[in-house]
Parts: structure tokens; sequence; C-alpha cells
């Protein structure tokens, strides 16, 4: 089989109603709008001046404190959930297994991205603490009682990996240090690994040797839009926020000869308006590169300049996860599938027996990011529902059963020809 390279699309190529992905033309974000001068730069925040007080619980009723990292970071609900700092249940989940951290200041991310809930846009309608990111809430905990916490008995701790995310912040470079430094003091690195979330825009190849001397195990770099035009509109020009592809690139290539094969990746988000083929071909290069990559499902965040755009169709979404399953795990390239006109995958390029036992296994429809403790190929990483409600699951944050495999198959459609009673 040999890969059949799509024609190449312009802007202006048109979608069809009811077509099963994303256009380029219909997942174009809403223009930006600048906050009013007294709510930038977390003015409102710094005006009040309110002193925290231990744990900070997002809530749009109350005044913000005033917190910073690296004394202050946030935690995804999940892992509040996990630690016991916050009640709550996740369907069909006990724990999580990555303890993503979030770095926090009034003034917030100065980025714009156009998909992201914590984009500098939002200054106008929500402080920085009080914004969700991948669909959920985020507390915010002194570092100090995170570590504490944890310190208590880390070789049984629920967690198989730490994450800190950065952001685009003056401060975000040496207070990554130094969050990383707290943690490394007293949880060894070989019973929880660190991965780190950069922020490329304002490193350079110093940083990231830098990290990685001070105990980070691999290094990930968001590039989240799958080709440079889709960046430069989503990420950077386009909605008056400082990235660039070419930067991004170059912290990536940095990480490659500092972190070493298999220990750094990069993020991508599929349903943006890229085509399949383009998007496999991305996690094609990443492979031949010797990194990995960690998908996310589209999905309209609230409050985001893309908040008014479809999800990523199911059908679009699963044919992209098990292709990407098959490069990074399975030996396939993208050049022995075929697509059609539109760059959708017509032929994954493995015969139906052995694509038939990977199906069946489902890790290539669970959530997908840094490894864990498991295996190489089930993340430590599983973001419950970050890309999807529990409704209509995109990324599955556990193993997925036989009713779910069932649904996975529907959504696959004729690309598949095991009956699902024989599942």
């Amino acid at each position: 089989m040999t890969c059949m390279k799509p024609e190449g699309r312009t802007p202006s190529d048109k979608s069809q109603a009811g077509i099963d992905f994303n256009a380029f033309e219909k997942m174009a974000p809403r223009p930006p709008q600048e906050a009013d001068k007294a709510s930038r730069n977390g003015g409102r925040v710094k005006a009040n001046g309110i002193a925290p007080g231990g744990i900070y619980k997002p809530n749009y009723n109350i005044l913000t404190p005033h917190m910073r990292s690296p004394e202050y970071v946030q935690l995804s609900t999940a892992a509040a959930i996990t630690l016991g700092i916050m009640n709550g249940n996740m369907h069909r989940c006990s724990c999580t297994r990555c303890l993503n951290l979030l770095l926090t200041y009034p003034e917030g991310c100065r980025a714009n991205c156009a998909y992201c809930g914590l984009a500098r846009h939002r200054e106008a309608d929500r402080d920085y603490a009080d914004r969700n990111f991948i669909r959920v809430d985020w507390p915010a905990v002194p570092m100090e009682e995170l570590v504490d916490i944890v310190a208590r008995d880390p070789e049984n701790s629920s967690f198989h990996r730490m994450c800190i995310s950065m952001i685009t912040h003056p401060n975000s470079d040496a207070d990554t240090v130094t969050v990383l430094k707290k943690w490394t003091e007293r949880v060894p690195a070989d019973q929880i690994p660190i991965s780190i979330l950069s922020n490329p825009t304002t490193m350079n190849r110093k940083d990231v040797e830098l990290l990685r001397d001070t105990g980070a195990d691999i290094f990930t770099v968001a590039l989240d839009a799958a080709t440079p035009y889709l960046f430069d509109r989503t990420r950077g020009r386009g909605v008056n926020s400082p990235h660039s592809w070419r930067k991004y690139w170059e912290i990536l290539n940095d990480a490659r000869d500092i972190f070493g094969e298999k220990k750094f990746g990069a993020h991508i988000i599929v349903g943006m308006g890229e085509t399949e083929y383009e998007v496999l071909s991305l996690v094609q290069e990443l492979v031949d590169m010797g990194g990995h990559s960690h998908m996310f499902c589209f999905f309209p965040e609230k409050g985001s300049l893309m908040d008014h755009l479809p999800a990523t169709p199911r059908d679009q979404w699963r044919r992209v996860q098990l292709a990407r399953y098959l490069i990074d795990y399975a030996g396939v390239r993208v050049e022995q599938m075929a697509f059609d006109e539109h760059g959708r995958v017509s032929d994954f390029g493995l015969g139906q027996r052995e694509l038939d036992t990977i199906i069946n296994a489902g890790i290539a429809f669970r959530t997908s990011g840094c490894p864990g403790k498991f295996a190489d190929d089930i993340s430590a990483c599983d973001r419950p529902y970050g890309d999807s409600p529990p409704s209509n699951i995109a990324s599955y944050p556990f193993q997925p059963q036989k009713s779910d495999l069932k649904k996975i198959r529907g959504q696959l459609k004729s690309y598949l020809s095991l009956p699902s009673k024989e599942l």
C-alpha cells in the first residue's frame, strides 16, 4: 500500500454540510477584543489586594486573592479530587494518574490562544485563577501544602507522574525551576517522574538544559496546531498572540538534543481545520525525530475565541486516534496509509486481522500523553474528560470495555469488517 497524498488546500476550500470532519473554513476563531485598562494584567486582583489563605477553589462570586507562583500553583479538578483537596467523583474513574500543576499569577497567561480558556482576552470577564481550562476549574493550592501531601508516601501514591505546565509570563521560566526544586527535594524522581509542558516563547536552550539538570524526565511542547498556517491563525498574529511556529520548533529540537529519544514530545489538537493527512504527517515527523505525540480532540472551551465552533466529529477523531497509535506503537508509517480527496484516512496500511487486534485492545482510544507505570503506550496523563463530556467520550481515561469498543467501531464505520458481536 502506498500513501496517496491529497491535493494541497487553501483557506478558500469549501466544506460540505454534514461532512464528518471539521473543515478549515468553518473553524475560524472570533477576533479577540482587548479588556478595559482596569482589568488588564490582573488589575482587579492587584487593586483589591486580598491575601491568599490556603486552598482557593474557583468561585466567580467572591474576590480572587492575590496568588503567585512559585508559592501557589493550580491543579486540575481531577488531581484535586485524587489528593482529597476537593470532594467529588469522576465518571468511571477512581483517580487520575498524573498530578498536573499550572503556574499562576494575577496577570495570567499573556498569550491569547484562540481555543484556550486561559487566554488573555478573558481579562474582561474572569480573573486568571477563576478561568476554566480543558473543561474544568483549577483550584489553587500552596505548593508546600501540596508537596506535604504527596511526600507522605510517594511510593504508593496514585500518581504515576507529575507535570508542570508553564504559561506565557515573564516569571514563568524561573518559577518553573523553583517549583521543580521544591518537588524534587522531597519526592524522589524515580518514584514519581516529572514532565514539563513548556512555554517555548520565553525559553532558550539553556532553560531546557536547566530543567533536565534539575530533575525533569520528559519535556513537551504544545504545538497544538498541526500546520504553520493554523498555528498563526489560532496562536500567533491571527489572535494578537506572541507565539510563533519557528520558535516552538527551535525549542522542540533543543529538547530532542538535550532530553534524548522518547523523552520529548508535542501536543496536537485534532479538528481545528487541518486534514487528517496533515496531522498524521506531523505525528510521523515526531516519530522520525525520536519523539512522541500527545493528542487532544478539539472541544469548544467556554469563554474561548472558538467556543462557538463544533467539537471534532467522533468519526474523524477515531480515525486519527487509531492511525496515530499505529504510527507511534505499531511500526506503521504514514506512507503506508491512503487518504481520500479530503485528506481523510481511507486505508490504515495494516491487514484487517492485525487492525482488529489493535482495536480490540482498546489502548489506541485512551488518552495519549507521557507514559506511566503500566506500559509505554498507556499514558499517566489521563486528563479525565479534558476534551469531551462523559456522555460522549473522546479520549478514554480508563480501559474501554466491550460496550465502549462497540461504540468506537460504530464511529469508525466502514473502515472495519469485524462485526461488533464478535468483540
